[in-house]
């Protein structure tokens, strides 16, 4: 299956943002931390993400007498490179985006269904923002976006720290160039 393929689902998609800290997991473990989702579906996905190269076997344990497999993400494969993006029909971008809103919402429902879910205290958000922006404006907030980001994503799990999930969705709502004065 290809990438693009294995990337465009919302379960696979839950089950990456799940490992992204980068460390082993096992699919018991995988799932405790994706409770709403099937240990069966979680079986079906985590396989076809090792088939498709994204998650690797890490290493196995005997448990209770059974073997238990754990496996790790392959960060360098877990996105799509430019070519696999501009080869993707506008379909693919709908199917995309759907199954990462419908990842989104799984997140969002797994976190509400906690009995120690807080939004307020949890500082929740889910706002928009409309930006008027030059090309030039984008990417250079696009960069400084990526390393507010970067400048945290290395930070190892401790008793202080919660793990939090940071989507960001960006695409300009009017196609062409905005003068002053036009409608």
């Amino acid at each position: 299956m290809e990438i693009t393929q294995l990337l465009l689902h919302p379960v696979r998609l839950r089950i990456l943002h799940a490992v992204l800290d980068g460390a082993p997991f096992s699919t018991s473990q995988l799932c405790e931390r994706l409770p709403d989702v099937s240990t069966a579906t979680l079986y079906r996905q985590v396989a076809l993400l090792v088939d498709g190269g994204l998650l690797e076997m890490d290493s196995e344990k005997s448990v209770r007498g059974a073997v238990e497999r754990f496996y790790r993400l392959q960060p360098a494969k877990n996105f799509m490179a430019p070519e696999a993006i501009s080869a993707m029909t506008k379909d693919d971008h709908r199917r995309g985006f759907a199954a990462a809103i419908a990842a989104l919402v799984g997140e969002f429902n797994a976190y509400l269904d906690r009995d120690d879910a807080n939004p307020l205290a949890d500082s929740v958000s889910y706002r928009q923002f409309a930006l008027w922006l030059s090309d030039e404006e984008k990417h250079a907030f696009i960069g400084d976006v990526v390393f507010a980001i970067r400048a945290r994503a290395s930070n190892a799990p401790s008793p202080a720290r919660t793990r939090h999930l940071l989507s960001t969705i960006l695409f300009p709502t009017e196609s062409g160039q905005q003068t002053e004065g036009s409608s």
